[in-house]
């Protein structure tokens, strides 16, 4: 018996060399490389009219550990659609950069003292072989980084557009700062006190204008973490009140720092996502993280101070017995009085001597917990303290005590809220803790149980006083009648309210982008024009933020780069003379760079603008590729694939900054992304010993099948669960290892066969080899094993298998436009089946299974087309077209029913009349064994597909 191997079979060995020889071929001749319609790249003749198509992954952040098999899911498949936009005539923008800005390069720097730079270069060189390795087409002149100063010089220029504009209400858009001076001059915009504006000072005159900035210095509740040494945006905090990075405890503080008036835009935020093409999904977070209410602001006075609350629900003033304000409100020091009142229950001041010093223990408590801890459980226990403080409810005129509670926000609404517990579960709760009085305002169902709030419509009850009533009206009649009542008495009006707060745009860090501000002598901030850009990074010894013991809520930030003084300290002449400056020692968020890094991709190497005009007109302007002929096209990136955790992080933030730019005429574009689409996760499977430590996947063995399977390790019976991949986790399987273990083009058809991309599927190794069958198959339909040789044929291909090929050309299309690359894969390997089958295969078969087979694994597919015989890479060659009349089979199957059962199924020809058909399926022998000598009654025909006879 020989067992010797053919010396021409596709086996990882031959994949590999063939991989790299294409991948050098592709790099060499700049295969992939987009021609532009202005610029260095311009090539009017190479675009013609061809459409344009612009493809984007979310790119990545590039981490020491390098990829694991699950990252290059949405990369293979923005490959798959890249190549395939080629085929269909396409001139196709697609590559890829790095978000190599953050805290984890930093966090190594300091324990390593290596650079970031160094250690992110390095990553991202790492990065660069794994994805080469892959096949991806990537027009690789168009690659960027976020750390090199040609691309953050222009995040600092937008960040200077965006300080020097504010957002004009009447117009409903951005503009220049310089005009909200001239509206101030002509008086078309009134000053916050009503002065004119020559009658205000200097510093006032710059207090106007700074307090209308898009980007602006505030003193603002942050999330401090005290053990990181910097502040943390909300998302950036856990459920447990704990940073994402670190687990550091998190306080809220007031500190200065950079913002951006993300809130100016949020409806536009919102109505646009009406103009996306979108996973409702993904709509649905960002409206519910901007989350747009109406409602009425209604005023309730405590003394001399006046309590603002925001409601939905005015109509239930009535069943307000008591406030809560939150920890933070400005309103709260002011509030406390000396001494407990009379009214004070014991159990409102958790046993403290005085409101003040219940307050501030309250407070700290308060302060260790984040936002999203704060509104994490709606049943755990409430907690609050009274502040010693009634307020006057302005309609029924009840006295109703203040509290302070921690379910209530600073960040929603006016951190304050009249507490109507009959109609909310969580005011319920607290005012059963607290024995606060629970008034029904809202008839409840019949059968509502009386120990719970109601929480459904109803006409109104108990709601009147001498001015108004709103008994027997229903909600909405309710609402414009006690919102009438209040502005009729100043003491509320109905608004708009939005929890989206504005964006927090300082990190005490050291690895990101400097800001491009100087403060003068006064303390008064200036934005560098773009002659001084790039403000670079200094060169530092020590990379780390100043840290403090993990519960030290009262310590404050101090960033690297304050000890860089003669950075700091700079000399500067910016219109006044050379003057001495101190520069902005904060940096901006990992965020910066990506809101807008899919514009430099039409543009990469400009020098003189951040995107040439046309460039981004022509890759990213309305009414161009897949937004031709849509109405109320948006513009943006033809399709953007990425993760649904950037859901309200990344995509909200440069919908935000391609906004501010659109409304300044600096883009063609309203939205940075047409298309999104989120793709699933690859899992795996991990495996625990009797101590629930992993265990290295790769050496459990398996034993049985079905519900009786076990598994072992070193001889021990270890469990499994289902979940991430993960290097923690031992079940880390890399591209390196698939691509060396079965070629590059195996790993890419088993990663889109596994499943709807849009869906999560666990990581199988061992069903790999399903895949690389299929392409060995493929290789032996063209080439022989043993000789090398063609062995494909000139002759014309059977009806039959040409039939199946034109339908595969159909289907493969279709599920390649959709996105639905496992079904593709399906069709494919039914063809190829086929072309087996048959003999010796046809070209006229092959050359289109091979063009079809290039976008999921094009390196086989290039070495094939070259082997038959063609010197041009067939990655611009057509794809295949279906030919409609082979679409229609010559004969379909008829469905014969007697008495309703199945009794027999017929090939008849496609085109059969009723008469012919049912005249066949009396002849059945099926038939007449089951009409068993029964007259029939009646026959139903629907040719050519159904007989349906009915016998008695």
């Amino acid at each position: 018996m020989n067992d010797q191997q053919p010396a021409h079979r596709y086996t990882p060995a031959l994949a590999n060399q063939i991989e790299r020889r294409w991948q050098d071929r592709w790099e060499e001749e700049g295969t992939f490389n987009a021609p532009n319609p202005s610029g260095p790249w311009a090539d009017p003749q190479a675009i013609g009219d061809k459409p344009k198509f612009m493809v984007q992954d979310m790119f990545p952040y590039p981490s020491g550990v390098g990829l694991h098999v699950g990252h290059p899911l949405g990369f293979i498949g923005t490959d798959v659609i890249a190549r395939h936009q080629r085929a269909m005539g396409r001139n196709v923008l697609y590559t890829m950069g790095f978000d190599a800005f953050g805290l984890p390069a930093e966090q190594y720097a300091v324990r390593t003292g290596q650079h970031p730079r160094k250690t992110t270069d390095d990553n991202i060189a790492n990065y660069i072989r794994q994805l080469r390795q892959l096949g991806l087409s990537h027009d690789t002149r168009r690659a960027i980084q976020t750390i090199d100063p040609g691309f953050y010089k222009w995040t600092q220029w937008i960040f200077t557009r965006i300080y020097n504009a504010w957002y004009d209400e009447r117009v409903g858009k951005a503009r220049p700062i310089e005009e909200l001076v001239s509206a101030f001059e002509a008086g078309a915009l009134p000053t916050a006190d009503g002065r004119e504006w020559a009658q205000l000072s200097a510093v006032e005159q710059r207090a106007e204008v700074d307090g209308r900035r898009l980007a602006y210095k505030s003193s603002a509740a942050v999330n401090w973490a005290p053990g990181l040494g910097t502040v943390v945006a909300n998302e950036e905090v856990t459920g447990e009140g704990l940073t994402e990075v670190g687990d550091f405890p998190v306080f809220r503080r007031n500190l200065p720092q950079w913002m951006m008036r993300i809130t100016a835009y949020a409806d536009r935020l919102i109505d646009d996502l009406d103009l996306l093409d979108w996973p409702e999904s993904i709509k649905a977070m960002q409206r519910n993280w901007i989350g747009r209410s109406h409602g009425a602001a209604i005023e309730f006075t405590a003394g001399d101070a006046t309590i603002e609350v925001f409601t939905t629900r005015p109509d239930t003033i009535f069943g307000a017995t008591f406030m809560v304000l939150a920890p933070e409100h400005p309103l709260v020091d002011e509030l406390v009085p000396v001494a407990w009142p009379a009214q004070t229950r014991q159990a409102w001041t958790e046993g403290a001597a005085t409101p003040k010093e219940a307050v501030a223990a309250y407070r700290l408590s308060t302060s260790r917990k984040s936002d999203l801890d704060r509104q994490a459980d709606e049943d755990k226990a409430k907690t609050g303290v009274f502040t010693g403080a009634f307020a006057t409810n302005p309609v029924s005129g009840e006295q109703v005590p203040v509290f302070i509670a921690d379910y209530v926000l600073m960040g929603y609404g006016t951190g304050a809220i009249m507490a109507v517990p009959a109609q909310d579960a969580r005011d319920w709760a607290f005012a059963k803790k607290y024995d606060l009085p629970i008034v029904r305002t809202v008839q409840p169902s019949e059968g509502h149980p009386d120990d719970e709030p109601f929480l459904g419509e109803g006409p109104a009850i108990n709601s009147e006083s001498e001015s108004i009533s709103l008994n027997g009206k229903g909600i909405a009649e309710a609402k414009a009648a006690v919102i009438a009542h209040l502005e009729s008495v100043g003491a509320g009006h109905g608004t708009i309210t939005y929890k989206l707060r504005d964006w927090l745009f300082s990190r005490q860090r050291y690895w990101g982008e400097p800001f491009p501000i100087v403060y003068d002598k006064d303390g008064v901030a200036h934005a560098l024009p773009e002659s001084m850009l790039p403000v670079q990074l200094p060169e530092v010894a020590d990379y780390s933020p100043k840290t403090y013991e993990p519960d030290d809520a009262e310590s404050m930030p101090e960033s690297p780069l304050s000890r860089a003084t003669d950075w700091v300290e700079v000399e500067l002449d910016l219109g006044d003379g050379v003057q001495t400056y101190t520069r902005e020692t904060n940096v901006m968020p990992q965020w910066a760079g990506s809101c807008w890094y899919e514009m430099r991709y039409t543009d990469p190497d400009n020098a003189d603008r951040f995107v040439d005009r046309g460039c981004e007109e022509y890759w990213m302007g309305p009414g161009r590729g897949s937004g031709a002929g849509v109405a109320g096209d948006p513009g943006g990136v033809d399709l953007y694939v990425g993760g649904v955790e950037h859901a309200v992080l990344h995509l909200l933030y440069s919908r935000f900054w391609h906004k501010v730019l659109f409304d300044l005429g600096e883009v063609s574009s309203r939205e940075p992304f047409r298309r999104l689409f989120n793709q699933g996760y690859v899992q795996a499977y991990t495996y625990r010993d009797h101590r629930l430590a992993p265990v290295p996947a790769a050496e459990v063995e398996e034993h049985g099948e079905g519900d009786a399977t076990t598994y072992t390790w070193n001889g021990q019976a270890v469990t499994r669960e289902y979940g991430k991949m993960g290097k923690s986790l031992k079940n880390v399987v890399t591209p390196d290892e698939m691509c060396e273990q079965y070629g590059a083009d195996t790993f890419r058809l088993y990663e889109m066969s596994m499943g709807p991309l849009d869906q999560s599927r666990p990581w199988e190794t061992r069903a790999v080899v399903g895949s690389q069958r299929f392409l060995q198959r493929l290789w032996r339909v063209v080439v022989d094993e043993e000789s090398g040789e063609l062995c494909v044929s000139d002759h014309a291909p059977s009806d039959q298998l040409n039939r199946l090929l034109h339908k595969t050309i159909d289907g493969v299309a279709r599920d390649y436009e959709a996105l639905q690359f496992n079904t593709a894969i399906a069709k494919l390997i039914e063809l190829n089946n086929a072309v087996t089958k048959a003999g010796a295969a046809p070209r006229s078969v092959v050359e289109p299974l091979i063009l079809m087979t290039a976008p999921v694994a094009p390196h086989i597919a290039e070495e094939l087309w070259h082997r038959l015989g063609h010197e041009q890479t067939l990655s611009y060659e057509p794809f295949p077209v279906a030919d409609p009349a082979l679409l229609v089979d010559d004969t379909v199957t008829c469905v014969v029913q007697v008495q309703g059962k199945v009794r027999d199924r017929l090939e008849v020809p496609a085109d059969i009349s009723e008469a012919d058909l049912e005249s066949l399926a009396r002849e059945s022998a099926k038939v007449q064994a089951a009409l068993d000598g029964k007259q029939i009654r009646k026959v139903i025909v629907r040719a050519p597909k159904l007989v349906n006879i009915v016998a008695g």
